[in-house]
């Protein structure tokens, strides 16, 4: 499961939640594709996700006119391709541009500066790693002890200050993980930059002043170039995150929505607003919990409940129901996970092989993926059902001839209670997250098509994915050779054939 941090949190920091634009005004991301990595074994993600769990991260804004704010985002659900969503982020003066992740299971924005140690200076995402320098940046100032945001960060355990002088100490943040990794810095306040384009058609440029963390030491898997950025956007609800800031400072509304394409190609929709379609169901938030946490209440394989208790998802300091964009597959809480998996292996027909890879139920089939595997619903509070296609429980590892290889990409979250709803589950389907009522909403949804966003003028903005001009796109021709899976997989398939 997610590995819990040895977290020495720090101060006020905020940060991209990519988007912005007027109150109640949409703001829009359009999705790139990013260019492949290596084929990454299930246990690899495991452990890239179970470290990122643990990350539990952490300004005032003056935009003008209403209008849609474009932050082209690259990246994929599909572990094969990126695994993870990121986008770019301008910050300072001059300003200077910055990939970050994006998470809703954090709060903060932290960039990689330029005093760091240990931080990586290539990313095999394909893109070129910046440091940011407060020194040359006009605009920018250090947050000191004294500073209000840092003394409420203190207040709750998530600043350290060092020294007598509370007035020229800067606050500083240190993340330790139970891997090992972690990321260390201090607080600035700088200005943050929008394109934003207007219902007209005209793009103005607009900015924010925000408050962010400036890393300067990182360790552990943060280190590894293979899906190195330059930092994590947090779109958590803690007041000190910059949906928080941005909201109460007048200029955002207090709710933000995405459509994530679970195409290879990746792409959707990202907007700082709430997406209006019919048919989205919402389900309450839990009351006073540091993540997006829902009443998840009964699992069902082909129309049949499993038979476990709703308690088993009963949210607590060791049990709940997490909706993070910054896990690449789902968790599902221990005692729930060999019900899931026997129920799933109970439907498929006769016509589907299986065979355990490694800690993984694996399948082999040459009917498509809809006629051989059943559907699943998660069941949550207030009568809110989730209805999940084999691919959002599914992973795609490889096909031989006519045969395609799949495997549970449901992880078992061993010792855990808790279930992790990631990107496997989140793709192509609308999310509202309507912070200001403490609810969430979905929608099964074709995320190639466009939305209807509301706006604080009481019209619909009508928002087409990849509508925004994007540059810097990285068009490449993808290749996923036979990974050890694959070639195990292979042997598997041979054994098959000559029964």
């Amino acid at each position: 499961m997610s590995v819990i941090p040895l977290l020495l949190l720090a101060g006020a920091v905020t940060a991209l939640h990519l988007a912005g634009a007027g109150a109640g005004f949409p703001a829009k991301l359009a999705l790139e594709r990013a260019v492949p990595v290596r084929g990454a074994p299930l246990e690899r993600l495991r452990a890239r996700d179970g470290a990122r769990h643990g990350r539990l991260l952490l300004g005032s804004s003056s935009l003008p006119a209403a209008g849609v704010v474009d932050f082209p985002v690259d990246g994929s659900a599909n572990p094969a391709i990126a695994g993870l969503y990121f986008t770019r982020v301008k910050l300072g003066n001059p300003a200077k541009e910055f990939y970050v992740q994006i998470d809703t299971g954090s709060d903060i924005l932290w960039v990689t500066c330029s005093s760091c140690a240990g931080c990586p200076t290539s990313s095999g995402l394909n893109i070129q790693l910046e440091f940011f320098d407060p020194d040359k940046s006009s605009t920018s100032t250090t947050i000191t002890c004294s500073n209000d945001r840092c003394s409420y960060a203190l207040q709750t355990g998530q600043a350290l200050c060092s020294g007598s002088d509370f007035s020229s100490s800067p606050c500083g943040y240190s993340f330790q993980y139970g891997d090992g990794s972690g990321t260390s810095g201090y607080y600035v306040s700088d200005m943050m930059y929008f394109d934003t384009v207007l219902e007209n058609g005209q793009i103005l440029n607009s900015s924010a002043t925000i408050v962010f963390g400036c890393s300067n030491s990182q360790s552990g898997d943060l280190t590894k170039s293979d899906r190195a950025i330059d930092g994590i956007f947090g779109f958590g609800q803690n007041d000190l995150s910059v949906i928080s800031q941005l909201s109460s400072a007048g200029n955002f509304p207090k709710v933000f929505s995405h459509c994530l394409k679970g195409s290879d190609n990746g792409g959707g929709i990202l907007v700082l607003g709430e997406i209006v379609e019919p048919g989205i169901v919402y389900t309450p938030l839990v009351q006073s919990q540091p993540h997006y946490n829902l009443n998840l209440e009964s699992i069902a394989v082909n129309g049949q409940e499993l038979a476990i208790g709703s308690s088993l998802f009963a949210t607590s300091n060791t049990q709940g129901t997490i909706v993070d964009s910054g896990t690449t597959l789902a968790y599902l809480a221990e005692k729930a996970y060999i019900p899931f998996v026997n129920a799933i292996f109970a439907s498929l027909p006769s016509s589907v092989h299986s065979f355990a890879l490694r800690d993984n139920m694996c399948f082999v089939t040459s009917d498509s993926v809809d006629e051989s595997f059943p559907s699943v619903t998660l069941k949550f509070m207030g009568g809110a059902s989730m209805l999940l296609k084999p691919e959002d429980y599914l992973l795609q590892q490889g096909s031989i001839d006519n045969s395609v290889i799949w495997c549970i990409g449901w992880q078992n979250n061993k010792g855990s209670g808790i279930t992790i709803l990631g990107d496997l589950v989140l793709k192509d389907k609308i999310f509202v997250y309507d912070l200001a009522n403490q609810r969430i909403g979905w929608m099964n949804y074709d995320c190639s098509r466009p939305v209807n966003v509301s706006t604080a003028s009481g019209k619909n903005e009508y928002l087409t994915a990849g509508q925004l001009d994007v540059s810097g796109s990285s068009d490449s021709v993808f290749s996923n050779p036979l990974s050890s899976n694959n070639l195990l997989i292979l042997t598997y398939i041979l054994i098959i054939a000559s029964l």
